[in-house]
């Protein structure tokens, strides 16, 4: 998984990463709009994205959504409910048994507050959610983040700091609540 993001807006790599983007939106625009019972079809599509197999006992349903779908690391046993984004330039991996509920979104990319650099710069880091963890629905989790192992995190929570092993978080910008 690539380490933390300093990316120039409009360099050559800058421009090699907005035509993967084009490609991911292109192959997930097929993919979402397949029957869902069409599992030849998907497994195909989601090779494309991913660039290699689905692992045998993961599970995703579409409508699905990456911006780069290459970095995105799925362990075996991860099950991705529907509506759910990946802007997986910087990295996301789910370990196995994970599970994220419906309108979940992993962001790994931003801009810096300066104004003067946020034209100039990408920046981001990494995503890695620990082994057993469950995503509650309409959770967002930002660059750089840590989930650790078997933690939950509640629906509607925004996940901007790393989350301790076996812990509850809630909120708009989410918090530990508990830890066993």
């Amino acid at each position: 998984m690539p380490s933390d993001l300093l990316l120039r807006i409009h360099g050559p790599e800058f421009r090699a990463m907005s035509e993967r983007v084009l490609r991911a939106t292109e192959l997930t625009s097929r993919l979402n709009v397949l029957p869902f019972d069409d599992e030849a079809g998907k497994a195909e599509l989601f090779e494309q994205i991913l660039g290699r197999a689905l692992p045998p006992r993961t599970t995703i349903y579409p409508p699905f959504y990456t911006d780069h779908g290459l970095n995105l690391d799925l362990a075996d046993r991860v099950f991705v409910n529907q509506n759910c984004t990946f802007l997986d330039y910087a990295g996301i991996r789910l370990a196995e048994r994970v599970m994220v509920a419906p309108r979940v979104t992993f962001i790994t990319v931003g801009h810096p507050v300066d104004t003067d650099d946020r034209r100039v710069w990408l920046t981001g880091g990494p995503i890695d959610v620990e082994e057993n963890v469950w995503i509650g629905a309409g959770t967002t989790v930002l660059p750089g983040v840590t989930i650790g192992r078997d933690s939950v995190i509640a629906a509607g929570s925004v996940v901007a700091d790393d989350v301790p092993p076996r812990s509850l978080v809630t909120g708009g910008k989410a918090t530990v609540r508990r830890s066993w």
